[in-house]
Parts: C-alpha cells; structure tokens; sequence
C-alpha cells in the first residue's frame, strides 16, 4: 500500500497567511470600493486567482500613477521599495501594509545600519524583497550577493572595512548564506553577521533534508516563482532519488502514482486545500 509522508513543516508560513488574511478582510470592508496590490500579494498563482474572484486588482508597481488617488492598496508580503511608499502617501492611499514582519525588520536594519556601515546582503536581484530592502540603504551602502563567488569579487578595501554587516533575504539558501558568512569572517573577523533568514525557511529545509532520507520520490508543491519553493526543489533535486515541482495536483507524474513512499512538501505561499487535493490524489 502507498504510504504518504507529509514535511512535518510546510505550507502557509506566518507571514503570508497575515498577508492574505489582510486582503481577505480589506475586500470584505471595502465593497465599494477598488482594492490594489502592488504586484502579486504573495507567489502563488491559484491563491491569487481566488482572491482576484473577490475583486482584488494586481497591479505593476511601473503602474501606480494609474491608481486614483485615496485608493486602498495593499502592501505585498515581500515588501515595496521606499519610493513606492512615499508615492502612496502623496496620493493620500489608504495603505494596508501586509509586509512581513521579517522583511520589515531587515528594512529598518539597512535604514539605521547603512548610515555608518557598509552592508552586504545575501539575495536574489530580481526578487521584491531585496529590490524593497535595498531602497532603504543610505549613500548608496548595499553590496548584493547571490553566490560566494560574488562576494570574491568585491574590493578586498569593502571586505576588510572594520564597519561591514551581513545580512541575508528571507528565503536565502541556508546553505549558501553559511558558505559566504564563512569565507567572510576568515577573510574580517571583526565583521558584523545577522542571519535574517526566516525560521520558517530553515525549518522547511531542515525538515525537508530528512525527508528526502525515507522515501522513493518527492513532490514540492508552489508557485513557479516563488523563491523558498524553488530552493527546496534545488535541495529535494539534490538529495532525493526523484523530485518534482507541481503548482496542483494536476501535474503529479505518472511514476508517482507507483511509488511505494511517497514525500511532500510545499513553499510557504502554498495553501493548505492545495496540498490536501495533492494528497487525496496520490491515494486514489
């Protein structure tokens, strides 16, 4: 008989079901009324489609002077870019920020850090939060790196300042955020590290990494573009027999279906009824 075995992390993760709980209520109070998101509230295609049913408008951030002034707009979990903020304010918006707590802890660091101290930060470039994170930097002190190798690369004057933080996007690989942290305090010693990758993001890898030890097969379920989902591809992929990643359980593969064990685990922008659909699936 097939035996399936749930991540004992995965799913929804704090911020995000604040984010989406947040849109939930400013729909239901504002009927009359258009409710924006600055870009995709969270990364997750169908959650997305749903509240979109209920009258939610996404909207490009390139495209906010379209939106009429005194507007509701709601903040996205990962974040937007101070300019954007500023922009909002000066059209009078009623702002709903479902920013994560996390990410808007790493904001108030780089704001208050960058002022005296060189930042570096571990990220993805074309991801929200680090473009969001990256605005509230003073004279121009963010240094982005996404490999180690980037980090080999920057000045040795920058890596050796006595004034350098390091600090991480959310859902940064935990594995690559201690290579760079590593390579950089052999090189300075004296350098200030804060890991501000979410717990929620460890948790699912850690809890993934020993999946990965007792089945044939996994599936991780999320957005195609949601970065803590395709990181826990990359880490399923690398220690797994066979891994797969599914947005529904329409895209479950055949040999699946005829695995003894089975594994599952989903990002952080993933639904529970999703998962569940997966589930039920794989057991007909």
């Amino acid at each position: 008989m097939k035996e399936i075995i749930k991540s004992t992390v995965l799913g929804f993760c704090f911020g995000v079901r604040r984010a989406v709980e947040l849109a939930e209520i400013a729909l239901t109070e504002n009927k009359e009324k258009k409710v924006y998101s600055l870009g995709p509230l969270i990364h997750n295609e169908q959650c997305l489609n749903e509240l979109k049913k209920k009258g939610l408008i996404i909207i490009d951030e390139a495209d906010i002077h379209s939106i009429p002034d005194e507007s509701v707009v709601i903040i996205r979990a990962h974040g937007v870019s101070l300019n954007v903020v500023k922009i909002l304010l000066k059209k009078r918006c009623n702002i709903i920020d479902a920013t994560c707590t996390r990410v808007k802890a790493s904001q108030k660091i780089v704001e208050k850090e960058s002022l005296n101290k060189v930042i570096l930060f571990t990220g993805d470039s074309n991801h929200g939060e680090v473009k969001g994170i990256a605005s509230y930097a003073e004279n121009g002190n963010f240094n982005l790196i996404q490999y180690l190798e980037d980090l080999k690369r920057l000045d040795e004057k920058i890596i050796e300042s006595e004034n350098i933080l390091l600090l991480s996007q959310t859902t940064f690989s935990s594995e690559e955020f201690e290579k760079i942290k590593n390579y950089l305090l052999k090189k300075n010693p004296k350098a200030n590290v804060i890991n501000t990758i979410c717990s929620a993001t460890k948790e699912r890898q850690t809890a993934l990494l020993n999946l990965c030890k007792v089945v044939d097969g996994i599936i991780i379920i999320g957005g195609r573009n949601s970065a803590n989902t395709n990181r826990l591809y990359q880490i399923a992929f690398n220690n797994c027999k066979r891994a797969v990643h599914i947005e529904t359980a329409s895209e479950i593969p055949c040999e699946f279906f005829c695995m003894n064990k089975v594994g599952i685990t989903a990002g952080a922008s993933t639904p529970d009824e999703i998962i569940s659909e997966v589930e039920k699936e794989l057991l007909k």
